[in-house]
């Protein structure tokens, strides 16, 4: 089955098996290891990307279910030799341990930032939902993303 879409602000192309979920099609075809494979049930968010400006779980979606659609990945968030106000935050704030998590933490919490620019601690944590990290405890993912809120207001930055 042959799939056309814009990955990272790229046209992209390629050949799958109609079984092929969309995060392997990222990983593998397109080399793009910044989206994580946890669990395969979207249990994790692991494997979080943005579908058409949404955060979505790429393991639940066949890579044929994506034809025509636009994908930001981690790769993709911000430009080139830069960091997302998200990504510094969850540097300054020590947002990560092991980094598994972290990718799919990121996209969801950019996400969040998109519809809610000024979120409190249990929105943040409500934003979170289905996104596990077993190093953290959460703590710091919170003040990282209070500290890329606070960035994204104060510098205007797109979202």
């Amino acid at each position: 089955m042959h799939v056309t879409l814009t990955v990272n602000g790229q046209p992209r192309e390629a050949d799958v098996e109609p079984r092929t979920l969309l995060v392997h099609f990222l990983r593998e075809n397109l080399g793009l290891t910044g989206t994580h494979v946890g669990c395969d049930t979207t249990q994790c968010g692991a494997c979080t990307i943005h579908l058409d400006g949404k955060a979505v779980k790429s393991c639940t979606i066949f890579a044929a279910q994506a034809e025509g659609a636009n994908i930001t990945t981690i790769e993709g968030l911000a430009p080139a030799g830069q960091l997302h106000p998200v990504q510094e935050g969850f540097w300054e704030k020590h947002g990560l341990q092991c980094g598994f998590c972290t990718p799919g933490m990121i996209m969801n919490a950019a996400y969040l930032l998109q519809v809610n620019p000024n979120p409190t601690d249990d929105e943040i944590k409500h934003g979170l939902d289905g996104n596990l990290c077993r190093c953290t405890g959460y703590v710091n993912i919170v003040e990282a993303i209070k500290y890329a809120a606070q960035k994204m207001r104060s510098a205007n930055v797109p979202r």
